[in-house]
C-alpha cells in the first residue's frame, strides 16, 4: 500500500475467495474506486440498493458513507484506491462510475498509481501533495469520461502511459506517436507536449526501448537471428540502418558487441569459467 495524504493506493492478490459482513457503525466519508484484472469483487450497496459486481477488465468509483460488506472470488487482482471526498463526491453524489479499466483516463490513472508505488518514499512534503492532487484529477477525468489534456500536473502520467503502450507493442509496425495518442485519446500535440515536459521525445524513446531489445536479443542464450532478421523484428530500414543506429546508441556495431560480450564470459585463459585445459 501507497499512502499520499488523505489519499491511498493498494495492490490486491487474493489466492482464495474472501467474504465480510457489514461493520455496525462504520460511518466514514470517502471515495474508493476499484479496478479488478483477474477475478471479481462483489460490494455490498448502499441502503436500498442491490449489491454491485466489478468484473475482470472493469473498475467501480463511487462515494462510501459507511463500510459495507464485500465479497471476492479466488484468484483476485485488484486496484483499490481511497481518495479524499471533497472535490470527488459533488462529482460523484449517489452514482457509481464503472467503465472499462483499459479506458484512456484508467490508463492515466494506473500509470501514475504504479509511478507513485514506486516514489513515493522519496518524495517530499510539496510531492506527496502534488501526487495527491493529481490522483484526485484524474479519478475526476474518470468520473467525467475525458481529462484536462491541457493539464501539467498530468504529462507525467500521460508519459508513462504511453511508454507502457509503447513498451507492450515495441515489435508492432504501426507503433508510432499517432497510435499512441490515439490509444490514449489525446492529439498528437498533446503527447508530443507531455514528454517534452518530462525532458523527452516519443519517437526517441521508441527506438532506445527497441534498440534495447534488440541488444539483449543478440546475447541471448537460446540463439541469436542475424542482423537483417533483428532489424526487420524490431522495424528498422534494413540491416544496415540498424547496424548505424546501434553504434551510435552503444559505440559499437551489433557484431562487435556480440564479440565482446562473449569474450567477457570467458575466464582470462580463454575457457568458459570453471573449465580447465584437460
Amino acid at each position: 500500500m501507497a499512502k499520499v495524504h488523505g489519499a491511498a493506493i493498494a495492490d490486491l492478490h487474493a489466492a482464495s475467495a474472501t467474504r465480510t459482513a457489514d461493520v455496525p457503525g462504520g460511518d466514514q466519508d470517502l471515495v474508493a474506486m476499484y479496478v479488478v484484472r483477474h477475478g471479481a469483487w462483489t460490494l455490498g450497496g448502499p441502503p436500498g440498493h442491490g449489491d454491485q459486481t466489478v468484473s475482470a477488465g472493469q473498475f467501480l468509483v463511487r462515494h462510501l458513507g459507511g463500510l459495507t460488506a464485500f465479497e471476492t472470488s479466488a484468484h483476485l487482482t485488484a486496484k483499490f484506491l481511497v481518495l479524499p471526498p471533497g472535490e470527488l463526491k459533488p462529482l460523484l453524489g449517489s452514482r457509481a462510475v464503472t467503465g472499462p479499466a483499459d479506458s484512456a483516463e484508467m490508463r492515466l490513472l494506473s500509470a501514475l498509481t504504479d509511478m507513485i508505488h514506486a516514489t513515493v518514499a522519496d518524495l517530499g512534503p510539496a510531492g506527496v501533495e502534488a501526487a495527491e492532487s493529481t490522483l484526485v484529477e484524474l479519478t475526476k477525468a474518470v468520473a467525467k469520461g475525458r481529462f484536462d489534456d491541457v493539464e501539467p500536473r498530468l504529462a507525467p502520467a500521460l508519459t508513462q502511459a504511453a511508454k507502457d503502450l509503447a513498451d507492450r507493442r515495441l515489435a508492432d509496425p504501426e507503433l508510432s506517436p499517432t497510435t499512441l495518442a490515439r490509444e490514449l485519446n489525446v492529439s498528437v500535440r498533446t503527447l508530443h507536449r507531455a514528454f517534452a515536459a518530462v525532458g523527452e521525445q516519443v519517437t526517441t524513446y521508441i527506438r532506445h526501448r527497441r534498440l534495447h531489445e534488440a541488444r539483449l536479443a543478440l546475447v541471448a542464450p537460446s540463439g541469436r537471428l542475424s542482423i537483417s532478421e533483428l532489424a526487420a523484428h524490431w522495424q528498422f530500414a534494413d540491416g544496415s540502418h540498424f547496424t548505424r543506429a546501434f553504434k551510435k546508441h552503444y559505440g559499437q556495431t551489433p557484431t562487435e558487441y556480440a564479440r565482446s560480450t562473449e569474450a567477457a564470459s570467458l575466464s582470462p585463459n580463454g575457457h568458459p569459467p570453471g573449465r580447465g585445459l584437460g
